[in-house]
């Protein structure tokens, strides 16, 4: 028996590759799914099963297309309804590889059709449990991301009643040695609290976790609720897609057109510049946003752009403009990429650079903008007087701004500044500033 696990560090997403006796099975994998082909070549092992424990909504998963291309058989729950070939995979079913057996638990509370697969070794011991969004190390799946979108909507307060009973019927029943791998680690955005460590067990989980200690149903659901992070705009879209199935990643990627960096420019359409803050505010094109290429690169891009929208993809090179295109591709924006090109040699638009001595010494000549998420200001404001609108909302908030003095946006380390002022510098008639990176030397201090 081997098990390997596939870190992504940008979505902070984990699949697997289970692998006995020639026979290899994948749990929960990501978009690209060349990894997992020379994973099997490597060990001589023929992928015959592909779980999905959930329709993900922070990553398009490329089972489809492996299942297309190899011939395996997706296993899901009976309640996901997917449009996709595959076997249901509920409570009492069982599939064998090699020698190991793949048991089902339905582990509701993230989503309603939320499966974990329970691996028992060859003695039929309980050796893993491969838990997707339904149990993390260190929290639980947030349950507010199906109200909207899926097969089956279930309200925020319904699904965390339904971890509250997953938590004590299904996860505190199974082995203290248990080993729990999760799809995500910390910074993903289906939970609060994810630890950095991307495996744990079951009685570390019993002693340490917050969501699996002896509390009262109430008290679970009103701890699970509070202080969930943001929804990107992408999530509701990528359980329809998963739900559906995705196209083949390459042939997706090949098809996003290419472009000369002089090539005329549809009007009105957003423009994503991927390029460093420095070389963005030196010179870009007019409906531009600077999301940097970054480690969180694709989660700011589903954040900012919708899903239906359009939009250009600048990069600084060649090199970075196909990783930023299969970035996208992975929360299935590909297809909404208009075209994708090099700076054009004309860059007619620059933004204001921020006089840091200037603003340290009067803020209040200033109108202070802090597009930290809700938690971070909940957590303490940097400065009193400032107007907090998160990221995510700041296109559609903006005109809440009032234009009377100069803008001087902040978040906590200067990456999402350099968006944030991209976005409120098209339109604003007053100077906007990005205090970058500066900010860390304002953390301390109230205003």
């Amino acid at each position: 028996m081997k098990i390997e696990q596939f870190y992504d560090k940008g979505l902070a997403h984990a699949s697997y590759a289970i692998v006995s006796e020639g026979q290899m099975a994948l749990v929960d994998p990501a978009r690209d799914p060349e990894q997992y082909y020379d994973f099997a070549k490597e060990h001589q092992a023929k992928i015959v099963a592909i779980f999905e424990t959930h329709p993900h909504a922070d990553f398009v998963s490329s089972h489809a297309e492996i299942a297309k291309t190899t011939g395996a058989t997706i296993y899901v729950s009976k309640l996901l309804g997917a449009d996709y070939d595959h076997k249901t995979f509920d409570n009492g079913d069982e599939i064998k590889l090699g020698k190991l057996t793949l048991k089902a638990l339905n582990t509701p509370g993230h989503s309603p059709d939320s499966v974990t697969i329970l691996l028992l070794d060859e003695q039929g011991k309980q050796h893993a449990a491969f838990t997707g969004d339904s149990l993390f190390v260190g929290d639980v799946g947030r349950p507010d991301l199906r109200e909207n979108v899926g097969n089956m909507k279930a309200k925020r307060e319904e699904l965390a009643k339904q971890m509250y009973e997953t938590t004590n019927a299904v996860f505190k029943k199974l082995n203290r040695d248990v080993l729990v791998y999760p799809a995500h680690g910390a910074g993903s955005l289906c939970g609060k609290s994810l630890s950095t460590d991307t495996y744990s067990t079951i009685g570390r989980e019993l002693e340490t976790n917050y969501a699996l200690q002896d509390i009262s149903e109430s008290d679970f659901i009103k701890t699970l609720l509070e202080d969930q992070p943001f929804i990107p705009k992408y999530f509701g879209h990528d359980v329809t897609l998963n739900k559906a199935g995705a196209s083949n990643f390459e042939d997706s990627i090949q098809a996003v057109p290419r472009l000369a960096p002089d090539s005329q420019l549809e009007q009105g359409i957003l423009i994503v510049d991927t390029r460093p803050q420095a070389q963005f505010k030196a010179g870009h094109l007019r409906n531009s946003i600077n999301i940097m290429e970054g480690g969180k690169f694709e989660t700011w891009l589903g954040s900012i752009v919708g899903p239906d929208e359009k939009f250009y993809l600048i990069a600084e090179d060649e090199q970075v403009l196909e990783s930023v295109i299969r970035k996208a591709a992975k929360i299935g924006y590909e297809q909404n990429i208009k075209g994708a090109l090099l700076p054009p040699s004309t860059l007619p638009e620059s933004s204001q650079v921020a006089d840091v001595d200037a603003f340290r010494i009067n803020p209040e000549a200033y109108t202070i903008v802090d597009i930290r998420n809700t938690g971070e200001v909940k957590a303490g404001k940097i400065f009193e007087s400032a107007i907090a609108i998160p990221l995510p909302e700041l296109r559609e908030r903006k005109h809440e701004i009032p234009q009377d003095k100069p803008v001087m946006v902040h978040c906590a380390g200067g990456y999402r500044s350099a968006a944030g002022q991209s976005i409120l510098e098209e339109d604003f008639k007053v100077a906007v500033y990005d205090l970058s990176d500066a900010i860390t030397s304002f953390s301390t201090v109230k205003h």
